[in-house]
């Protein structure tokens, strides 16, 4: 069936296995699915998006006049029919019901992404970014990203926030994100430094040299999460590298923004490359030779060995304290007890 424009604007929602792509009809501050949507978008059928619809509205969980609505299609053979569709609320309770991964994926996009979008008033359908009426994304992204390059925050989190920002496909709860932040993480480190982010880990950290060889960490003294985070063991010329690279990064993005350039998390890695080699810095290819659970036990168990020194360490330098302490009280006690000489 073709779509009515007069139905309102359309949001483009992929689910996290890249097999399906939906159009969420967005009108009236929520978006409207059909059954057969509903059943496509949760990886079920359309019997069991019946049959759940229908125990909702008996088990008045919700009432089916302000969550149904119809709405006329026009099919290939150009006939109009009246079809039946389905709200956010309606489309959620569904999913909570149907317990399938695609169901919490989107349950999680609907309450962050989607709740901005309905908010801000924009969408990201790949074809409608590129008309006029895509414009306010890009406006909105241009803004966050000029908002980041003003902020405070050191250089990772800057990038961090600029991929959250600007990757349409971004889902900060799911694993691709996690590997993808590891990713590029592992690639700027390589860039400045000639090593993984693991690889700079085993090689600097020294449980026999002062605070095991960090140059930076959270609080007053290093404890064992600061061992295994590579920015602790950078030098200062090499944090200067990623600032620079940072701020590279961020002109980057902005111009890409400014020409209603689109980006997905996969592109970004791949502009990353292209950035790094344009820069004339190492690429790294692959994942490096030290895991990240190998670099975690070593930098663990050489934490372990400073600790140990450490708390050796304090407990000399505080029996010495006590030994001087216990002689100035006896000196003070012998000048006290000594009588006092008359004129």
């Amino acid at each position: 069936m073709t779509e009515n424009p007069s139905r309102g604007e359309l949001i483009l929602y992929r689910t996290n296995d890249g097999r399906a792509a939906i159009r969420l009809r967005l009108q009236d501050g929520t978006v409207w699915l059909t059954q057969a949507e509903i059943a496509t978008l949760f990886d079920t059928t359309k019997q069991n998006v019946s049959l759940h619809l229908k125990n909702i509205f008996q088990d008045s969980e919700l009432a089916k006049e302000a969550v149904v609505k119809e709405s006329l299609t026009t099919a290939t053979d150009g006939k109009a029919y009246a079809t039946a569709l389905y709200n956010l609320s309606a489309i959620l309770a569904v999913g909570y019901r149907v317990r399938s991964p695609r169901g919490i994926q989107f349950r999680r996009w609907a309450t962050t992404v989607l709740d901005e979008y309905l908010r801000k008033g924009f969408v990201l359908d790949d074809a409608r970014l590129k008309e006029p009426g895509g414009l306010d994304y890009f406006d909105e992204l241009l803004r966050r990203i000029r908002d980041i390059r003003a902020s405070e925050k050191r250089f990772y989190q800057k990038v961090r926030d600029l991929f959250k920002e600007t990757s349409v496909d971004y889902d900060g709860t799911a694993e691709t994100a996690k590997v993808f932040f590891a990713t590029i993480q592992n690639k700027l480190v390589y860039a400045v430094t000639g090593r993984t982010a693991a690889e700079l880990i085993v090689e600097r950290a020294d449980p026999e040299k002062p605070n095991m060889a960090l140059t930076t960490w959270d609080g007053d003294r290093v404890r064992k999460a600061d061992v295994t985070i590579s920015k602790n063991y950078l030098q200062a010329d090499e944090i200067e590298a990623l600032n620079r690279l940072t701020t590279m990064f961020l002109d980057f993005a902005e111009d890409r923004a400014s020409r209603r350039q689109q980006t997905r998390m996969a592109d970004w890695i791949a502009q990353t490359d292209r950035f790094l080699t344009f820069n004339e810095r190492e690429v790294l290819s692959g994942k490096g030779r030290m895991s990240h659970e190998r670099m975690t036990q070593i930098a663990h168990a050489r934490y372990d060995t400073f600790e140990a020194s450490r708390r050796a360490a304090e407990a000399e330098g505080a029996e010495r304290e006590a030994d001087e302490e216990f002689a100035k009280l006896q000196a003070e006690a012998r000048r006290l007890s000594k009588p006092e000489r008359k004129p």
